[in-house]
């Protein structure tokens, strides 16, 4: 119990003081930028089954 109270301080300690904007801008850049890729692969999906792919 207590290496699992040990380790939620050190994250929350890590994640504490994250109000650097540039950290910020990362963080909502890389948002931005996983949203998109997982729309392409959800449309690559949908087009798939629609077109009647062969999943052999």
């Amino acid at each position: 119990m207590k290496t699992l109270l040990l380790v939620k301080e050190i994250y929350a300690e890590g994640f504490k003081n994250l109000g650097n904007i540039i950290v910020k801008n990362y963080f909502k850049a890389f948002l931005w930028f996983s949203v998109a890729m997982f729309a392409v692969v959800l449309y690559a999906f949908i087009f798939r089954l629609v077109t009647g792919f062969a999943w052999d």
